[in-house]
């Protein structure tokens, strides 16, 4: 884990997290960030104390590898999207699940909560987003534009916008009270992986291209290109959101002064690469990477430790 502000970053601790039977395709924080949860090829979902390590629960009831998966911002619900076209909502403190969402007719790539935990979208293999209704369960309205699959979704954070990345190579902002008002963002050179907004409103977008572009609704224009090597594989702005973190395959965690678009610093700490990163709500930065099937995550005791669990 690394501190904030970007001029005190160090490594603390790290704790590995191993009991996955295939890849783990997603990990995601509660925004508390005291709960781990994690999803993979073979077709689960492991709940983890994210301090201790130990293991909460083992969650079953998709019929194919689980693609990606996300807390709600109050921590009472997450939801995980699998290969098996579904998308499910869960129950965090029962592990129960409480809708099969199904509507999408490829495999389901990224699942998303708005802030105030009202909607959900996911994107799919069959070019779509879905916006669906938490309490219901019900579809009420289809994104249909892009020409890829739709791989990453996030909200901003008053829960007006949706953004969609895709293997079309673009962004598209979708209107939550305007059907009618998209925004297409372009400029990539690959497939769109991630997407992300700050407290401020911008956004910011990762791909296979390596690049990340930070872009202002309000001119629809890319006001910084950050420029690197690997596959970009999550981003998080600071809760100021004065400097941005990105993960990406092959490379470390770079922060990114949101300023000037410079990068003000190069983590270390992974033994491979790191794919996921996000801010905590004291600042500090907690980031997780793949090694032989387990996730990586780092906490705040001090001294470092490599615990297998």
């Amino acid at each position: 884990m690394w501190r904030h502000p970007s001029a005190d970053f160090t490594i603390s601790n790290i704790r590995y997290f191993s009991r996955h039977k295939g890849e783990v395709n997603c990990c995601a924080f509660s925004h508390d960030c005291q709960i781990l949860l994690t999803c993979s090829d073979d077709w689960s979902l492991h709940l983890w104390n994210a301090t201790s390590g130990q293991l909460l629960a083992k969650i079953r009831g998709h019929l194919g590898p689980v693609k990606s998966c996300v807390f709600s911002s109050d921590g009472k619900l997450f939801a995980s999207a699998s290969h098996d076209r579904s998308v499910r909502i869960w129950n965090t403190s029962t592990t129960e699940c409480l809708h099969v969402l199904e509507g999408h007719r490829k495999s389901v790539e990224t699942v998303c909560f708005s802030d105030d935990s009202r909607c959900l979208v996911s994107g799919s293999w069959d070019q779509t987003a879905v916006l669906w209704d938490v309490q219901s369960g019900r579809m009420f309205r289809m994104l249909l534009g892009h020409t890829g699959a739709v791989q990453s979704s996030a909200f901003s954070t008053d829960s007006q916008y949706v953004a969609t990345g895709s293997w079309d190579y673009t962004v598209r902002v979708w209107s939550l009270q305007n059907p009618d008002e998209v925004i297409t963002l372009e400029g990539h050179r690959g497939n769109v992986s991630c997407v992300c907004f700050s407290l401020t409103g911008m956004l910011a977008s990762g791909s296979w291209d390596g690049n990340v572009r930070v872009w202002t609704l309000k001119k629809r224009a890319c006001l910084f290109v950050l420029e690197g090597r690997g596959w970009v594989r999550s981003l998080s702005f600071s809760r100021d959101g004065l400097v941005l973190a990105s993960a990406a395959e092959g490379e470390k965690v770079r922060i990114w002064d949101m300023e000037d678009g410079k990068c003000i610093r190069h983590l270390k700490g992974h033994r491979d690469s790191a794919y996921g990163c996000v801010f905590t709500p004291s600042g500090a930065l907690l980031s997780a990477g793949a090694a032989e099937l387990s996730v990586e995550a780092e906490d705040l005791d001090g001294e470092n430790s490599t615990d297998e669990i």
